[in-house]
């Protein structure tokens, strides 16, 4: 295999990873931020106050 193409991939892998785990660890942040909760609250809630009927 050609040198440069084995590091482009391998660059590719890991940025890719990294990228991924980064994305992950900013979800979980946001998702567990303290000033999100009354609109996470609101929005579990509002699926169950709009029913018409069975």
């Amino acid at each position: 295999m050609d040198l440069g193409h084995d590091t482009l991939v391998w660059f590719s892998k890991s940025f890719g990873l990294f990228y991924l785990i980064a994305l992950s660890i900013i979800t979980v942040v946001y998702a567990y931020w303290p000033s999100n909760k009354k609109a996470f609250d609101r929005a579990a809630k509002s699926v169950l106050h709009k029913e018409d009927g069975p």
